[in-house]
């Protein structure tokens, strides 16, 4: 996930400050990329700024300095719509920040986007599920270093196991909930993702 992908859809919101879109990534965006340093989000801003995607203007303060507020252009929106229709790869850790993230800026922006994004990761954690869920988690032929306790290692590691196994499946069931509410939604109907040349005319 590009860090210009979370900015386009803060900024598709409304326009910010620059420091209001720090304190933005120090409350909301902590959740989605952790410990963005505030000269990562002007140097962002710059570069975006440059490619036409991020636009500003001044903000003349008397007797503060100057602020300058910053607004997505037409380019920048097309950039981030391509990003929500672009195909979704889950990866193999669940909830993963690229979801969270694209899925938050889809339900906004492309709702037909939006379901395949969910019908992917259920599709993908589902494959992932029945193909974990009967391997074997037994350590065979250990020969560990002093000091390693093997069985504290399996034995915990089995509640980690049987925690991991457990929140899997409650965020399948959170996807099939979303996937009924985006198919109502929708009008009971599942739609084929759109081709370029309607991705690129929208």
């Amino acid at each position: 996930m590009k860090f210009e992908n979370v900015v386009l859809g803060v900024l598709a919101l409304k326009p910010f400050h620059g420091y209001e879109l720090m304190k933005w990534f120090d409350t909301e965006g902590q959740f989605i990329r952790s410990n963005t340093h505030h000269s990562q989000i002007y140097r962002e801003l710059a570069r975006m700024v440059k490619d036409g995607l991020v636009e500003f203007e001044v903000d003349a303060r008397d007797g503060r300095p100057d602020a300058k507020i910053y607004r997505i252009t037409p380019v920048g929106q097309q950039v981030l719509l391509e990003w929500v229709r672009s195909p979704f790869v889950p990866t193999s850790r669940f909830q993963d920040a690229d979801f969270n993230t694209r899925f938050a800026f889809a339900i906004a922006l492309d709702l037909p986007a939006a379901l395949r994004i969910v019908e992917t990761e259920l599709e993908y954690r589902r494959a992932q599920v029945a193909a974990s869920r009967v391997r074997s988690r037994g350590i065979v032929g250990v020969d560990p270093i002093d000091g390693f306790d093997v069985e504290s290692y399996a034995r915990y590691g089995e509640h980690m196991h049987v925690f991991g196994a457990d929140s899997v499946d409650r965020w399948m069931d959170w996807l099939e909930s979303m996937r009924a509410r985006l198919v109502a939604d929708l009008g009971g109907e599942e739609t084929a993702a759109p081709d370029t040349a309607e991705e690129h005319s929208a």
